[in-house]
């Protein structure tokens, strides 16, 4: 892990935040179709199934998926079985748009993780970067206007939101424990196949509580399939690979300024979408946010 910028490392983390934007508009839309806990675990057990093929080998006896079950069964936790049920909840109460403006403040909580649990320094150009970042989330937000912005309402969907962020936060540090020359991390897809296999376990849990309290109703039809069938495939194997990757070479804090980029991309797959010209506060946003990444990415001068 050395915070440099390599143009591989760029491509890998811009990734994610690409797929995770469909992913707030994919699950708004079926929100009503499937109850938010269930999509969670519908989109890992098929993710679970995908990668079984490409990675069944770190499930061998001896493992260390089973010598430090302790270790990947936190990871599934956190990164498999809370966030992506917290975000699928919040999307039945709030937008697809609130839902991005809370998970801007991500490279926020990366550093007072990093700081409090890990003793990771904050320099002040990742302050200043993080408020770059942030200042052009505001932007894609408000279209540029400010009393757009003002009007912004926050409902319980936004706080849960705030808490599925922190939980990434834990995530995203603790995948840094794992050394980079460990067995299980030779195979991505071993490494990652470890976490969702607690994670589907930690989900189909959540999922029977769900039903048990809840009177839970799935639609089917091809519009949820092919739902699950994205989530699956983008959002979860696919951003999860690239982030897991992107995170061991930079580290949990500069690439948690890349997730601000999430905002900007629905904002323009909804404008593609819908047929809309991209505007000049979507060029002003653009650069605000890269500038974050460039000014966080500086290492203090000594």
């Amino acid at each position: 892990m050395n915070e440099r910028l390599t143009p591989g490392t760029v491509a890998l983390l811009l990734v994610p935040p690409a797929l995770w934007a469909s992913n707030a508009v994919v699950g708004r839309a079926v929100a009503d179709l499937v109850p938010p806990m269930t999509l969670n675990f519908f989109r890992w057990a098929v993710a679970l199934l995908l990668l079984l093929p490409f990675g069944y080998r770190v499930l061998q006896r001896g493992s260390a998926v089973w010598r430090e079950w302790p270790r990947y069964a936190m990871l599934g936790l956190l990164g498999v079985g809370l966030y992506n049920s917290l975000q699928y909840l919040a999307l039945h109460t709030s937008t697809p748009v609130n839902v991005t403006l809370v998970a801007a403040s991500m490279p926020v909580w990366m550093m007072l993780v990093g700081r409090m649990f890990h003793g990771a320094a904050i320099r002040p150009a990742q302050m200043a970067g993080a408020g770059l970042s942030l200042a052009g989330v505001a932007i894609v937000l408000s279209h540029g206007q400010w009393d757009q912005f003002l009007a912004l309402r926050f409902v319980v969907g936004d706080l849960l939101m705030v808490l599925a962020t922190i939980i990434w936060a834990f995530y995203s540090w603790q995948l840094t424990q794992v050394p980079a020359d460990a067995p299980v991390r030779a195979h991505w897809a071993g490494f990652l196949l470890g976490q969702v296999l607690y994670g589907a376990a930690w989900s189909g849990m959540f999922a029977a509580l769900e039903w048990q309290l809840t009177d839970s109703q799935v639609v089917w039809g091809w519009p949820l399939l092919l739902a699950v069938a994205f989530v699956a495939v983008g959002p979860a194997v696919i951003a999860f690979r690239c982030w897991g990757a992107g995170v061991q070479r930079v580290g949990p804090t500069l690439a948690g300024f890349f997730n601000n980029l999430t905002p900007l991309i629905a904002a323009l797959l909804s404008s593609a979408l819908l047929g809309e010209r991209p505007h000049f506060y979507h060029a002003t946003a653009f650069l605000l946010i890269i500038g974050g990444i460039v000014m966080s990415s500086r290492r203090a001068r000594t």
